[in-house]
């Protein structure tokens, strides 16, 4: 009896991890670093993690939680980029990397950012979380609780820009960098600073130079940020777009700047080579017949649905279509009419809803009664 129980668990554990769609393949590299993770954008599926959740000090890579909420702040109408800011004494005062803020100096919101993307300053991360805000304590306050929001467990931010020699508590984890940097992502426009590899600000004054350099050693690097002190070691969130797979390597604590890159390529090449992204987004599905609308049929739409599955098997992937045969008026644009559920074999990979790609109204006495007299004067004689 054992014997078949314990035959059944291996037949269970081949399927399983052999299954279309499940994180199969395994990296077997040397992790020279105190943590790390592999991330989808689009899925948030995890596909490789070391001491993924072991908090410990991220250096300038806490400036992705800096950019969102300020991404954030310009998503809501608060600040623009066309801002500008006026440099307090404490913004100027930031030690590290820096672009040499003066107290009083104006700076726009665009410049800033592109400072704090590119060259990791640690003046211009300051001057604008005070921007948003209104002080520095007020910013980091915010920056926990939207740590919170988004269930990054193991961290605590102590200041805007990771500098700790005095900050005794500020730290994170891979997985909670992974997190933050993917909802950064969602803001578009920031690929529009991370892929800088060199600017000027101050009218082509001053030069910047982007920390970096996977984006002139890796194809298809997007970003996203660099960081390093004595005390974090070599830390990066780099990000890497092939053909529509998008992902997050997030590397820290590594001894050189070299072994964190190399690490990171390593990463992302190993989820390139095995993973894809099926993807089916608001597609056209065709169309449904309409009873009382002032048309006869409703045209259809898939409301978006991806899935990370194993490389090459995206064209295996079949659509499973339920519908009725008709629906009654009105309807409303995005209304759920039907459900597709996506298969690989004999796996099921997810569902999405199918919804009305327009509306229809339902039709009234004075539409429908020419519609009634054109049939009684065209209809045939027996």
């Amino acid at each position: 009896m054992k014997k078949i129980i314990s035959l059944m668990l291996v037949i269970f554990m081949v399927c399983f991890f052999c299954a279309p769609g499940v994180c199969a393949a395994e990296f077997t590299e040397e992790v020279s670093a105190a943590s790390a993770i592999l991330m989808d954008f689009a899925t948030g599926k995890v596909l490789f993690e070391y001491n993924a959740d072991t908090a410990l000090p991220p250096a300038s890579v806490t400036k992705v939680m800096t950019l969102l909420l300020v991404f954030e702040a310009i998503a809501d109408g608060k600040i623009a980029f066309s801002d500008m800011v006026s440099v307090s004494e404490h913004a100027a005062s930031m030690g590290g990397t820096q672009i040499y803020l003066e107290p009083g100096e104006q700076m726009s919101v665009d410049e800033l950012i592109k400072s704090v993307v590119v060259s990791s300053a640690n003046d211009a991360a300051t001057a604008l979380a005070e921007y948003v805000c209104g002080s520095e304590s007020l910013f980091v306050a915010k920056m926990n609780e939207r740590a919170r929001e988004l269930g990054m467990a193991n961290t605590h931010f102590e200041n805007t820009n990771g500098l700790d020699d005095t900050a005794e508590n500020h730290v994170t984890s891979a997985r909670d960098i992974a997190i933050m940097s993917r909802e950064l992502m969602k803001h578009e426009k920031i690929f529009d600073y991370t892929m800088i590899w060199m600017d000027t600000v101050r009218g082509g004054a001053f030069g910047l130079s982007n920390t970096n350099r996977l984006l002139r050693t890796y194809s298809g690097c997007t970003g996203l940020k660099t960081g390093s002190t004595a005390k974090a070691k070599f830390c990066i969130s780099a990000t890497a777009q092939r053909g529509g797979l998008h992902l997050i390597a997030v590397i820290m604590g590594s001894p050189t700047r070299d072994e964190r890159n190399a690490l990171a390529a390593k990463l992302l090449d190993f989820g390139f080579a095995n993973y894809a992204l099926f993807s089916d987004d608001n597609a056209d599905v065709g169309d449904v017949a309409v009873r009382g609308g002032v048309k006869n049929t409703l045209s259809l739409r898939c409301d978006g649905f991806c899935a990370l599955v194993e490389k090459g098997t995206e064209s295996k992937i079949e659509a499973v279509y339920e519908l009725p045969e008709s629906v009654a008026a009105p309807i409303k644009e995005g209304g759920k009419i039907g459900t597709v559920t996506y298969k690989n074999g004999n796996t099921v990979l997810g569902q999405a809803d199918i919804v009305a790609a327009e509306s229809v109204e339902k039709i009234g006495f004075f539409t429908l009664f020419p519609r009634i007299l054109r049939w009684m004067l065209c209809a045939p004689e027996n």
